[in-house]
């Protein structure tokens, strides 16, 4: 079953960025969408493991800032080369002010 985690506040990530997220093992990034939601995903590009913190959002992409590889971060798809295998995505739920993910 699924543990539901505090990963920051509302205020903490703007819009369009991104934030990091650890929690045991993994290590996630959380992004405040251009939609006004928030997502989640795994922290690392599954083309060279660059972490993905310091990558552009771009619409619904992030592009890891190593080789410009992009994925769609709503849904973990690869959404251009040399990206070519989807990001885990992560239920995430906002109560007041703080944003949480299903882990």
């Amino acid at each position: 079953m699924p543990e539901k985690i505090r990963a920051c506040g509302v205020d903490d990530v703007d819009e369009e960025d991104v934030v990091r997220f650890d929690h045991g093992d993994l290590s996630l990034i959380i992004i405040h969408g251009v939609d006004g939601k928030f997502y989640a995903t795994d922290g690392h590009c599954t083309h060279e493991r660059q972490h993905l913190v310091d990558g552009l959002v771009d619409e619904f992409d992030i592009e890891c800032p190593l080789h410009a590889g992009t994925f769609d971060y709503r849904t973990g798809d690869p959404t251009g080369a040399p990206a070519c295998v989807a990001l885990k995505t992560y239920k995430v739920s906002v109560e007041g002010d703080d944003v949480f993910v299903e882990i």
